[in-house]
């Protein structure tokens, strides 16, 4: 069985919406992404997933082209409307295990991986960012876009629906992978 059947396997009782591989090559990075982080979004410099912590457009990129191989990942949630930012947050936990699962699945098949996902990380009510080190590593994901990809043009790019009218949410995560050396 080789490695996408494998994960496929496993990632079969999780409540994944559409999935699909990709090679790290196809990814499309833009300081474009970046600047609506910086100028749109009020996370931005308060995390350890978010920019300016993650790194630079170029690095994050070369951090991704390091990897061999990608999974691309969409969960959806139900949104009341006018939901606050934070009740937006609160929905996308079930994304987020997921995700932690997807990550101990390509660990336990010998992958080194670099999990990237949803918004920005909300595990501690207060980040330790900047004056600290992250409290959780190996559960913090930093954000997609966060990394200069815009998760809409990846789901087009992988076939992967994500327009489901009002109301309803798509979750976007990406698991970059390589065997352990």
């Amino acid at each position: 069985m080789d490695i996408h059947q494998s994960i496929e396997e496993r990632v079969s009782s999780l409540p994944l919406l559409q999935y699909a591989f990709i090679r790290p090559g196809e990814l499309v990075f833009s300081e474009r992404v970046r600047y609506i982080c910086e100028h749109e979004c009020g996370r931005y410099g308060t995390s350890w997933a978010c920019p300016p912590a993650v790194g630079s457009v170029e690095e994050c990129k070369r951090r991704a082209l390091g990897y061999d191989e990608a999974f691309v990942f969409a969960t959806v949630s139900e949104v009341p409307a006018g939901a606050s930012f934070e009740e937006l947050l609160e929905k996308r936990k079930g994304h987020e295990e997921a995700a932690g699962k997807i990550k101990g699945i390509l660990e336990e098949l010998g992958m080194e991986t670099l999990m990237l996902s949803t918004e920005s990380c909300a595990i501690c009510e207060s980040c330790a960012y900047p004056g600290a080190p992250c409290r959780h590593p190996d559960r913090m994901f930093p954000c997609v876009e966060s990394f200069g990809i815009l998760a809409t043009a990846l789901a087009e790019r992988c076939g992967i629906e994500f327009m489901y009218g009002d109301g309803v949410v798509t979750w976007f995560g990406l698991a970059l992978f390589r065997k352990k050396q």
